[in-house]
């Protein structure tokens, strides 16, 4: 990497300190100078409240990487946005497919880099199953995306409100891999959505979709799963079944284990983004959003028995 970029993260909690920190710290190409959170500080760096404080004070920053809740990350990506900075968003990108598409033209307009970032396509056995799919005739695919909310989202009440997207925000992890690895575009036919009656968003989810060519993709998410999360991916072709399980950590075709690389998403995220910013390119793959928008558009809502917050 020729070029050092300063890079402030805004919002600190457990997904920045257990992989953005970290990988930042691993890349010659940023150079962390300071975080942005109500409740929590870094050390070694400067800190601020909110996200004008820091625009105010760091007028020389080149990028801000936004792991806030979805619900407030378009104002604070629009505000680095027009005080010129570089922006890469964590997933999901937004509380909207609009507000993510109304930030890429603004990057464009204002000469900025936008990241939207799918950290799970970054996983070990996703390009591998990309690869081997091209060419490869694809009869059905099915995915199960399951977990504890409780041990996956301790006491966050983000989730549960509009825009926080329930069960979609781990589910739309898997879409992010499926939109990646098949062939063909896919589209959403119907779902049904279990909401419980004290919250806004799904606890579970199941959604039928098909490709331009009607194959059929189902995919299953639920948070009342546990203790062993199930994170897997079956597609059905010609020349045998390709899995992929762990959330990408692993993959075997027609049987037979594929040896991978080491798991390195959020460090290749970093990577990604530093490259781009060279490049005065962009990065805003809305797909994954788009489904689950999708969903709740289309899906049937079936009360369930309260979560009990």
């Amino acid at each position: 990497m020729n070029s050092t970029f300063t890079l402030a993260v805004a919002g600190i909690g457990k997904i920045a300190r257990d992989q953005h920190l970290p990988a930042i710290a691993a890349n010659a190409g940023f150079a962390l100078v300071a975080c942005v959170s109500r409740s929590a500080q870094v050390e070694q760096v400067r800190n601020y409240a909110d996200i004008d404080a820091l625009l105010a004070a760091e007028p020389d920053l080149d990028a801000v990487s936004l792991c806030t809740p979805p619900q407030v990350r378009y104002a604070q990506a629009r505000a680095a946005l027009e005080a010129g900075k570089h922006v890469m968003l964590e997933k999901p990108p937004g509380a909207s497919v609009s507000e993510v598409e109304a930030l890429r033209e603004l990057a464009r307009a204002r000469g900025r880099t936008l990241f939207a970032t799918w950290h799970s396509r970054y996983a070990s056995a996703v390009e591998p199953a990309r690869a081997w799919l091209q060419g490869r005739t694809i009869h059905s695919v099915h995915v199960r995306w399951k977990e504890d909310v409780r041990r996956w989202h301790p006491g966050q009440q983000w989730i549960w409100e509009p825009g926080g997207l329930g069960v979609f925000d781990p589910g739309i992890n898997a879409l992010s891999i499926v939109t990646h690895i098949l062939p063909r575009e896919i589209m959403l036919c119907g779902a049904q959505l279990l909401v419980p009656r004290d919250v806004s968003t799904p606890i579970a989810a199941e959604l039928d979709c098909i490709d331009t060519e009607g194959v059929p993709v189902r995919a299953e998410f639920d948070w009342r799963h546990g203790p062993v999360e199930q994170w897997e991916i079956d597609v059905e072709t010609a020349n045998g079944l390709l899995s992929i399980t762990e959330g990408g950590k692993r993959l075997s075709i027609a049987g037979e284990p594929v040896v991978l690389e080491g798991e390195r998403e959020y460090g290749a995220l970093y990577e990604h983004f530093h490259g781009l910013i060279a490049h005065g390119a962009h990065d805003v793959d809305v797909r994954p959003l788009r489904l689950v928008a999708d969903a709740f558009l289309l899906g049937r809502h079936v009360e369930v028995e309260a979560f009990g917050r």
